[in-house]
């Protein structure tokens, strides 16, 4: 980020505008990327000073604490369809910013602990293709152990 950014006060080039982040569509935007995430991420701590406190296990410990506030939007809700049909725009708006704080400390831990994350989850989809052929396991659910 450039200095000039840092003190203007202007959103990210290609932040959308954070009103409408319930989508009808089943595809994300293309901006940010994790690249992107990492970054903004990267200067937000800088400019705090926190990066001393941004160890793995902090970030982890963080991470999982978020993924505990998400679960609870949930909580009691019983078996929520896909688009959360049953949900207020509210509580959508909610669900998008829980989820919003998994990402980014999800990215910070990948940031801190070195791990080129996009690369990861591509040689873990080709794991998973090999655990799991399509032939063997379509319509079923079981561990990939029942498929050697």
């Amino acid at each position: 980020m450039t200095e000039e950014r840092k003190n203007s006060g202007e959103p990210f080039e290609n932040e959308r505008s954070t009103e409408k982040i319930v989508s009808s569509e089943n595809m994300f935007s293309e901006k940010p990327t994790l690249e992107d995430i990492r970054s903004l991420q990267e200067e937000f701590s800088a400019e705090r000073n926190w990066n001393q406190y941004h160890t793995p296990r902090n970030i982890l410990l963080a991470l999982v604490g978020e993924v505990g506030e998400l679960s609870e939007i949930f909580q009691w809700k019983g078996e929520v369809k896909v688009g959360l049909p049953e949900f207020t725009e509210e509580e959508k708006k909610h669900v998008g910013q829980e989820m919003s704080d998994v990402l980014i400390y999800l990215v910070r831990l990948a940031d801190r602990c070195k791990i080129d994350l996009p690369a990861a989850v591509l040689q873990k989809f080709e794991q998973n293709r090999q655990k799991y052929p399509a032939k063997k396991v379509y319509g079923k659910s079981d561990k990939y152990t029942a498929y050697e």
